[in-house]
């Protein structure tokens, strides 16, 4: 009963939050977003560093994406992800060529971070109402705050792809831990 009460209690206060637009999580839940930014450029960046320039074209199955192109589609994604369903009112990020990008270090660092870059300046300029404001991605409605979680579900699921071709070249993938 105590629960039921509970429940009944926080919809009641939800519910008006929701209906005038204003992010109805914790302002601090931002701060974690932004941490769980962070947290994707490391890795992506630790998984392309660790990578030799050479097997960068390397497929894992022949209908996979190379790693560079992989490592490129997590990082592109979660940008493109960010500038067309956070509703940011900033530019799109601009890449740098992505030619370099799936065949060298440097361009594939510079994607990277010219994504992550973008990312982070979008969460930071979200405001409230961009937050509780309810979005379509990819058919799927869900309120603007948690583009951000589906963002970081996104990037690790695409990025976890590339294991296989670390483990096919006797290699063990790049640690990780949360910052």
């Amino acid at each position: 009963m105590r629960k039921l009460l509970l429940s009944l209690a926080l919809a009641t206060v939800a519910a008006p939050l929701a209906a005038q637009g204003a992010d109805p999580m914790p302002a601090s839940y931002k701060a974690v977003q932004l941490s769980a930014l962070k947290l994707q450029r490391k890795t992506l960046l630790a998984m392309a560093d660790s990578m030799p320039e050479r097997l960068y074209q390397q497929r894992a199955t022949p209908i996979q994406r190379s790693f560079g192109e992989q490592i490129m589609h997590a990082a592109g994604s979660a940008a493109m992800i960010a500038g067309g369903f956070a509703r940011s009112t900033r530019a799109q990020a601009a890449f740098p060529d992505s030619t370099a990008a799936a065949n060298t270090r440097a361009g594939l660092d510079a994607y990277i971070n010219a994504a992550y870059n973008f990312c982070e300046a979008t969460l930071a300029a979200q405001t409230p109402a961009e937050r509780g404001a309810t979005v379509n991605v990819f058919g799927n409605m869900m309120p603007g705050w948690k583009v951000w979680d589906e963002i970081h579900e996104h990037t690790f699921w695409t990025a976890g792809q590339v294991v296989a071709n670390f483990r096919m070249n006797g290699m063990a993938p790049p640690g990780f831990g949360f910052v």
